[in-house]
């Protein structure tokens, strides 16, 4: 995360003809939300005179509601490139604080920080590497999104077959004019199905960059005409969209889940790192895959990751341990889908993985085959999980994980299942197109 302060964000501002600035912050789910200023009111902003309603962060209107404030955080400042450069635009990612400074119970960027202040308790800092996929939707004559794609090509095609290649272009141009670092981009397996991945960086950079990210290609897609969508299966007869985590524990400039003395060159730290995750992957499924939607890709099947298990070279196990060694060690989780919110996301997994370390947890043997190809009797020899296969199970899941519960607290806690059942109601009183064309015809 590079350094800079309020003066250098005010000197910035004036420099580059800043008109308005997007106090930018998530809710508890991950949407990203913002409260615009004019640059006039920016030096107020900076000292976290910002004051607004938390229940845009709660993401529900009760009749507790209090006052919070915004506190920017200065690394952040950033000008959008699509606006024009004469009364330009900016942002500042923001932390939520109470009127009296202290972090607000429901901030889940400071859920992440809480956490990586204690991985550096440890002497241990994480580095996190994404790949993101998404659909790119044509919209109809009202500019709403359909789910049309707007190309055939499958994995990997090139123009004219794929035709979202020049939006994807101008997505990775304006990334990289706002500070990101990609690794590649390219067509994904589904039609309209696009990946870009994004270059190692420590947690909570990752994570502003992840809101940022799906934001800006949002942006970008609907200046080309298109809707971007970050839904896991937005459609019964395409692949579902993935958001793969790769993580990493570093100990100065050690990679300390690398060491060549051990079977595959995976350290003892790396193993237990795992092991954590493992432990703990069921119940905090409801984040990592947090609507209902979200599980309709994780039915078993041969690329599903659905199975709590793990791997160097299976693609249906939730973790896959790549073959890269030396600095390049890492473990990848494939469940979490890119509807999460990727603050709370990175809380649990480096929570779970520390849990791991410090309790040295051994995870069970890495999976070879194929799970989804065994019988059911070698499935049961081979005592693996699957993850939850609703969203109700995934939140009866997490009530009873003290370790998920305390890292992200009780009151968020409280108010994340709240808003999850009610979902869930929700999804289970509505009549879906299914039962229509299943039953309508015969009773």
């Amino acid at each position: 995360m590079r350094t800079f302060t309020k003066d250098d964000v005010l000197e910035q501002a004036q420099e580059y003809n800043v008109k308005f600035i997007r106090m930018q912050f998530t809710d508890i789910f991950g949407i990203f939300k913002n409260i615009a200023i004019t640059v006039e009111e920016l030096p107020k902003a900076m000292e976290g005179r910002i004051r607004f309603d938390s229940s845009v962060i709660d993401g529900m209107v009760g009749n507790r509601e209090r006052e919070i404030c915004l506190h920017p955080d200065p690394a952040s400042f950033v000008i959008f490139p699509w606006r024009p450069r004469e009364g330009a635009v900016a942002r500042l990612i923001c932390d939520i604080v109470n009127p009296d400074g202290t972090a607000y119970e429901c901030c889940c960027r400071n859920v992440l920080k809480k956490v990586v202040t204690e991985a550096e308790a440890m002497d241990l800092r994480m580095m996190v590497g994404v790949e993101t996929e998404f659909f790119l939707f044509q919209t109809d004559d009202r500019n709403k999104p359909t789910v049309l794609t707007h190309d055939t090509a499958g994995y990997c095609d090139l123009s004219p077959v794929d035709l979202g290649e020049n939006a994807r272009r101008d997505m990775v141009l304006t990334l990289e004019e706002m500070g990101f670092e990609i690794g590649s981009s390219h067509h994904e397996f589904a039609p309209g199905q696009h990946e870009i991945s994004l270059k190692t960086d420590d947690a909570l950079s990752m994570a502003d960059k992840l809101v940022t990210f799906r934001f800006v290609v949002r942006t970008i897609a609907r200046r080309h005409g298109l809707h971007a969508s970050f839904m896991p299966k937005p459609d019964n007869n395409l692949n579902g969209s993935a958001l793969h985590i790769y993580q990493t524990l570093f100990q100065g400039l050690e990679n300390t889940f690398y060491d060549p003395r051990n079977p595959g060159q995976l350290s003892d730290t790396a193993r237990h790192y795992v092991g954590g995750l493992i432990s703990h992957a069921p119940s905090f499924a409801v984040l990592t895959n947090p609507i209902v939607n979200s599980y309709k890709r994780l039915i078993p099947g041969d690329l599903s990751p659905c199975y709590v298990a793990w791997s160097t070279e299976n693609r249906n196990t939730i973790i896959r341990v790549p073959a890269n060694r030396a600095e390049e060690t890492r473990v990848e989780l494939r469940n979490p889908d890119p509807a999460c919110n990727p603050y709370l996301v990175l809380a649990v997994l480096l929570k779970s993985g520390l849990a791991g370390v410090k309790a040295k947890v051994q995870p069970s043997r890495p999976v070879s085959d194929n799970l989804f190809a065994l019988s059911p009797a070698e499935y049961r020899t081979r005592d693996v999980l699957t993850m939850p296969q609703n969203l109700e199970k995934a939140v009866d899941l997490l009530k009873q994980d003290e370790l998920i519960i305390k890292t992200i607290g009780e009151e968020l806690t409280h108010k994340y299942i709240t808003a999850k059942q009610m979902e869930w109601q929700r999804f289970q009183s509505h009549v879906h197109s299914w039962e229509l064309e299943e039953y309508l015809p015969l009773f």
